[in-house]
């Protein structure tokens, strides 16, 4: 069975492009990542500030027996 030179120069070709796809996407998830990492912190220190502020805002109601009782 011969080798047809032209075919594997284009598997070749083919193959170095789906390399260079899966790096410029490898390098894009990462970014997604450090993102989402970010946005996370963000997250949690805003939802951390909103429980100080509705603690502060929030007035203790003392437990009573209702009137009826």
């Amino acid at each position: 069975m011969a080798i047809d030179p032209d075919r594997v120069t284009t598997l070749e070709m083919r193959m170095a492009e789906q390399e260079k796809v899966i790096d410029e996407l490898s390098g894009q998830l990462a970014e997604q990542w450090k993102v989402i990492d970010r946005l996370q912190h963000k997250l949690d220190a805003l939802t951390e500030r909103f429980l100080l502020l509705e603690e502060q805002a929030a007035p203790e109601i003392p437990v009573t027996k209702p009137p009826h009782w």
